[in-house]
């Protein structure tokens, strides 16, 4: 079974009790972990921990919701720098590579299917990435 790496506005909306989103994701969050590992990475694990005074705030709710946790391998590392750039091209602002190439690139590199409300960005960057978002139920 194809792990799931789960982006963070996923996990957002299953914090945000009456969010328009949350029952979408809660349902998709649930589907994944039926059918195999959900993950997180680095850059996912650093969004939700802004909402968090601790660490093991954060562990906790990992650990509640069933998720695992999976390293940044350095070919992604390197694919979200020429995603970045590509950004960059096309006319994007940003100064610094967005968290989104992050996650998009390790999906790509370790063959994950992508968990994530917001498509776009993973469709025009990595477009191989297999993706479970709104648009694909």
């Amino acid at each position: 079974m194809t792990p799931v790496l789960v982006d963070s506005n996923v996990i957002f909306d299953v914090l945000k009790p009456g969010s328009e989103w949350q029952a979408w994701s809660e349902s998709a969050l649930s589907r994944a972990a039926s059918r195999g590992p959900v993950l997180v990475n680095p850059m996912v694990y650093a969004e939700i921990s802004a909402r968090f005074e601790r660490a093991s705030e954060v562990d906790h709710l990992l650990e509640q919701v069933g998720l695992g946790r999976d390293e940044l391998p350095w070919s992604a590392a390197f694919l979200a720098g020429r995603a970045y750039q590509a950004y960059r091209k096309r006319g994007g602002e940003r100064r610094s590579p967005l968290p989104d190439f992050f996650i998009g690139a390790h999906a790509v590199v370790r063959r994950y299917t992508l968990l994530t409300r917001d498509a776009r960005r993973y469709r025009t960057y990595f477009p191989s990435v297999d993706l479970i978002c709104p648009d694909s139920d």
